[in-house]
């Protein structure tokens, strides 16, 4: 592949801050990743799908990610493009009791925001270090809450690369399951919320207590990924890890967080190879004694 002529080809499409040789670890929460042959801070809706067309006819490897905070890259490179929303898919919106957020927004950053103009239904994700566009694909959630009870619809870019309207029902939104899962060519650009009034200072005080308890109960000064697993029907997945005696082993430096053990952290020194091979080492453990099998909530990228 003659990534010099696809160099000036993305140059020419004006997507863009294009980075070459870009390393992912700095664009994941896991802090680990090879580098992506060209990594594009994409300007706006029109410079993506332009992007996608491109090498959608190129046949050129790409994806679309935000923080990076549910994604294990490889350590080694990526040999396609990475297009992110972090920087310029960021604007919100609020008329009444509705709120549009584009994919690229803080879901912490917007728990607060709405929090100060006195709309509730984002609590559940003040302590989640993600983005809106990777919180409704995965309908992230937290203290019985999640992005499906207060969604009312998406503006998705889908497989022809046109813009499409989904709503709540359309979404198919299940425990951390979305429709956007089933098809992977799909995109969120923006979503559309609508919440309920409330005093702010009882809104902010909630998001307040529950930041004080995820920083007395979770590993939040190391980088992570949150939670690695989805909880079972029977019982949270930290606890199967727990009876495992798994809570502080190590691989490398990789660690299943003494802290809480559904968090697997990086201790500063960690290969992606580490952290993946500390994964199937707990779901391996915990089948072999309970006969449960552990469902990621971290996508392996770029590993085949």
């Amino acid at each position: 592949m003659d990534f010099d002529q696809i160099f000036y080809d993305l140059v020419d499409l004006d997507l863009g801050d294009i980075l070459e040789n870009e390393p992912m670890y700095k664009h994941t929460t896991f802090k680990v990743g090879g580098p992506a042959r060209f990594f594009i801070h994409v300007k706006d809706t029109e410079a993506l799908q332009r992007g996608v067309a491109f090498c959608r006819e190129k046949n050129i490897k790409h994806m679309i990610v935000g923080k990076g905070s549910d994604l294990l890259f490889s350590d080694k490179e990526y040999e396609g493009v990475i297009f992110s929303l972090c920087q310029n898919f960021n604007k919100v919106s609020m008329n009444g009791l509705e709120i549009k957020a584009q994919a690229g927004v803080s879901m912490i950053y917007l728990a607060y925001a709405a929090a100060k103009t006195g709309l509730s239904g984002f609590e559940f994700m003040g302590g989640i270090p993600g983005t809106i566009g990777g919180g409704v694909y995965m309908n992230a959630g937290a203290y019985k809450y999640c992005f499906a009870d207060v969604f009312t619809s998406a503006l998705v870019l889908n497989e022809k690369n046109e813009l499409m309207t989904l709503t709540k029902e359309q979404m198919n939104f299940g425990y951390r399951k979305s429709i956007l899962q089933e098809h992977k060519d799909w995109v969120l650009i923006e979503a559309t919320f609508t919440m309920n009034p409330k005093d702010p200072q009882e809104i902010i005080s909630v998001l307040d207590k529950r930041k004080e308890k995820r920083m007395a109960s979770q590993p939040w000064n190391f980088a992570s990924a949150g939670s690695v697993f989805r909880n079972p029907e029977e019982k949270p997945a930290w606890k199967y890890i727990d009876e495992c005696g798994l809570r502080g082993y190590e691989i490398g430096g990789a660690q299943v967080s003494p802290k809480h053990s559904n968090f697997i952290v990086n201790n500063g020194y960690a290969s992606a190879k580490d952290i993946l091979e500390l994964i199937l080492l707990v779901e391996k453990t915990v089948f072999d004694r309970f006969k449960v099998e552990l469902k990621k909530e971290v996508i392996l990228i770029n590993w085949e």
